[in-house]
């Protein structure tokens, strides 16, 4: 029987009697929060997990716990240069990934950014969609020929997807006054359809695709806001779950953070969350766009899962970039 988890699961709870031994696992953007965690769980249970990171020398001192866990566990964890903003740095990082030529089990594309200030990537795209999803597209479609059949794909997406469906009219913001959520929203609602888009090309050899949102936890991806923008979000959260009868928000834990990606990448059914939006260690359900939903309640908007939008932003994605996959 399927072990049935929730919003307080950790890491350790997921993976509890499970051995990931023989398993190679590729986790972007481990030099901090979630990346970290979710590396250290995985090769803790026996997994070899490479982790790409932006900053090497960083994610190096950070790490330290990692490895130490590894080599208790079974496992093993190794490092490699990867900045989702230059398209450069993630072709090189996808050519040496290739020419090692060693097949992954799992992918999670950790790595991103939220609520940035306008700006742009080493390639001209706005900096939130182009890190948090075409460094990834290029990134995972270029190494897709090395996950192993039954493999899978989990892309960080977030709650935050509801801020805004794609706008593949105006993906930099060149039309559009630029807001930071907005931006966030964009780019977290492409996590989810590229999953989906993903999920359709390589389902048929078994490889499946999922996005999952982790909860509200306190890590580096909060660095933009300041204390302002912060007091805001809270007090509108405590002002919703006040509505609904419930106590004040709660932060997650980074290991309660880190356990869907874990849960969806090696413990849950393959077919349960293929080309699905999971949350709290479940698959997320379908709330219609035209719905009322407040930002602590569960839930997947219905444009997010589309699967013309996700072809859609496949075709524009390959226009931005240059490449077809």
């Amino acid at each position: 029987m399927t072990k049935v988890f929730d919003a307080t699961s950790t890491t350790e709870d997921v993976l509890s009697g499970v051995n990931l031994r023989g398993k190679r696992i590729l986790v972007t953007g481990v030099s901090a929060g979630l990346g970290i965690e979710t590396a250290r769980s995985l090769a803790a249970h026996g997994a070899h997990v490479v982790g790409a990171a932006r900053d090497v020398a960083k994610a190096e001192a950070a790490t330290a716990k990692v490895r130490k866990d590894a080599a208790a566990g079974g496992g093993s964890f190794e490092l490699t240069a990867l900045d989702l903003a230059n398209l450069k740095s993630v072709r090189a990082c996808a050519d040496a990934l290739l020419g090692a030529g060693k097949p992954f089990d799992v992918i999670i594309a950790n790595a991103g950014v939220m609520a940035t200030p306008y700006g742009h990537t080493a390639d001209g795209f706005e900096t939130q969609f182009g890190t948090n999803h075409l460094g990834h597209f290029v990134l995972v479609n270029r190494i897709a020929p090395l996950i192993a059949s039954g493999g899978r794909l989990v892309n960080l997406s977030s709650s935050g997807h509801r801020y805004s469906n794609v706008d593949l009219e105006d993906p930099n913001f060149e039309r559009t006054p630029y807001d930071p959520f907005l931006a966030y929203g964009r780019s977290k609602t492409a996590n989810i359809l590229f999953a989906v888009a993903f999920d359709r090309r390589h389902g048929g050899r078994g490889v499946r695709a999922a996005a999952v949102h982790p909860g509200g936890i306190q890590t580096e991806l909060g660095r933009h806001l300041n204390t302002d923008d912060v007091k805001t979000i809270m007090d509108q959260l405590n002002t919703q779950l006040a509505a609904e009868g419930k106590g004040p928000f709660q932060f997650k834990t980074i290991p309660q953070g880190a356990a869907t990606s874990v849960w969806a990448g090696v413990a849950a059914p393959a077919d349960e969350i293929g080309s699905r939006y999971c949350e709290n260690c479940h698959v997320g359900r379908i709330v219609a766009d035209d719905v009322t939903i407040s930002a602590v309640s569960e839930g997947v908007r219905g444009y997010a899962l589309d699967a013309d939008t996700a072809e859609a932003l496949w075709r524009k994605s390959e226009e931005l970039v240059g490449e077809s996959f």
